[in-house]
């Protein structure tokens, strides 16, 4: 329930704190900037603009980093749907109907689909966290290893099933996806998969794997054309096409609350976040019609935005209501508090109710302010649709490598971006699904980590699980929510079968 006199409170220190309001814009933009250049990520802009916030009070200070943290999250499908370069890894999803809508000439609609979706998703999941924050911070408690081990491989299967290709080469480029995870050394302190390299102890560096797969991947197919949509007609940028995809993306209330949902869910969980609720949520819905998704249907574009979007709101809870950073934003949140001399958990919130709901009101309303600046920003990136490729694709390279090499300090970036870039377009050219490796490889080191603990933990006896109700329940939605994919892909095999045996 919300605190009446507590929830007046927060209204009185948001309307008498004018600096809470005035640092908003500068870092939604930041956040729209880092989240649309490949390479760049929502983390990095917060980690640079951290010292920033040292001279401001609490409430303006965490403001600012949670606008870098909204913009960023919008930032990202930029470049999804622009070239299917996800700008974040929480984008991913949003190229897979994104990108298609762009090269049918409707990159506007698309971008305003996501703008919508995502301002939405921001709204929703920051009032669910104003009503659940307290029931939550103990239900989050109860997630042990074996829970979580679950929810990494209900979302890797999950991709993996959902595929345009087939179960096999589903399965397959997952399990690839895992493997390169395991580089480096181990949770307990093996070292594997290293080839004797040095550089490589580390594993392989997650996002420029990312970038390769999905960046330069696509950029050696569009190599030899002049531009990536070729219909000079199809490239202008309208703003009327930008506010058509909002208007339709109103008018799917259902699509927009269960990304949402899904997202606020996922975000609670620490270590899964964004890059785990954006792939969840358009599994979900691309169950109601696989042979239109993957084609350009802005319902995945909606799912995917919406989900990123309000997992902000549920990783605020942990930190909140238990001071755990649910990933490396709400980490470097964390920081924040404590340079302000904040410790999150009960009784921060018991004792600060109403700077609580002032930050979530103040979160709340940032996403007014995200979609008048978003559509500025909108209509200007979609002009990256009509430079012509011999000039788009050097430099995207270039900032891509720039970027990788930001992330690692050393060349293991940007020659992870190039082999990943020839093991992508080899896996495309052969209809593997990339997707299904970059879900691997994110979720990877989470479920390798969880797998280590629950196998402590019990002893190694599987029959542990039994003592976990938690599980069995997530274990058997899991199991309810791929039925109907292996069934459907079952039922479309079949009739083909019986053809060729009456033939015979």
């Amino acid at each position: 329930m919300i605190d009446t006199v507590a929830f007046q409170g927060a209204i009185d220190i948001l309307s008498t704190s004018p600096m809470a309001w005035l640092v908003v814009p500068p870092g939604l933009v930041i956040g729209l900037i880092f989240g649309a250049v490949p390479g760049l990520s929502i983390s990095i802009a917060m980690a640079v603009f951290l010292p920033a916030t040292l001279y401001m009070d609490f409430l303006p200070a965490i403001l600012f980093l949670t606008a870098i943290f909204t913009g960023g999250g919008f930032g990202g499908a930029i470049p999804a749907i622009l070239m299917n370069i996800p700008g974040t890894s929480a984008a991913v999803a949003t190229a897979i109907d994104g990108y298609p809508m762009s090269r049918q000439g409707r990159h506007g609609e698309a971008l305003g689909a996501g703008l919508a979706a995502s301002v939405i998703g921001t709204f929703v999941g920051y009032a669910l966290l104003l009503l659940i924050v307290d029931f939550v911070a103990g239900w989050v408690l109860l997630l042990g290893p074996t829970e979580m081990l679950v929810v990494a491989s209900w979302g890797l299967l999950l991709i993996a099933i959902l595929n345009d290709s087939t179960v096999a080469k589903g399965l397959a480029a997952g399990a690839l996806g895992l493997l390169i995870s395991t580089v480096g050394y181990s949770n307990t302190g093996m070292m594997r998969g290293t080839f004797g390299s040095m550089y490589l102890l580390d594993g392989i560096p997650a996002i420029p794997a990312l970038i390769g797969l999905f960046a330069a991947a696509e950029l050696y197919g569009l190599a030899g054309r002049d531009y990536i949509i070729r219909d000079a007609g199809l490239r202008a940028v309208k703003m009327a096409s930008i506010l058509m995809g909002v208007k339709k993306t109103l008018q799917q209330p259902i699509g927009l609350i269960r990304g949402s949902l899904i997202g606020t869910c996922i975000g609670t969980v620490p270590g899964v976040g964004a890059s785990v609720a954006n792939l969840a949520s358009y599994a979900v819905a691309r169950r109601a019609d696989p042979a239109a998704f993957g084609k350009g249907d802005r319902r995945g574009v909606i799912a995917s935005e919406a989900a990123n979007s309000s997992s902000e709101g549920g990783g605020m809870v942990t930190l909140l209501a238990l001071g755990i950073p649910a990933g490396a934003g709400t980490a470097i949140l964390l920081g924040a508090f404590a340079m302000h001399n904040v410790t999150g958990g009960p009784r921060f919130i018991a004792e600060n109710t109403d700077v609580v709901y002032a930050l979530i009101l103040g979160n709340m309303a940032q996403t007014v302010m995200l979609f008048g600046l978003g559509i500025g920003f909108v209509f200007l990136s979609g002009y990256i649709i009509r430079t012509p490729l011999r000039f788009l694709i050097p430099i995207v390279i270039s900032i891509s490598m720039m970027g990788a090499y930001a992330i690692t300090g050393s060349m293991v970036g940007p020659l992870t971006v190039a082999g990943a870039g020839a093991l992508g377009w080899l896996m495309k050219r052969y209809r593997y699904p990339v997707t299904a490796t970059v879900v691997g490889l994110l979720v990877g080191g989470l479920a390798e980590g969880e797998l280590v603990r629950s196998w402590q933990i019990s002893g190694g006896d599987p029959a542990f699980i039994l003592e976990r109700p938690i599980t069995l329940a997530l274990l058997a939605i899991m199991v309810v929510s791929l039925l109907p994919g292996l069934l459907r892909r079952a039922m479309s095999r079949r009739p083909q079968g019986s053809v060729s045996r009456s033939a015979t």
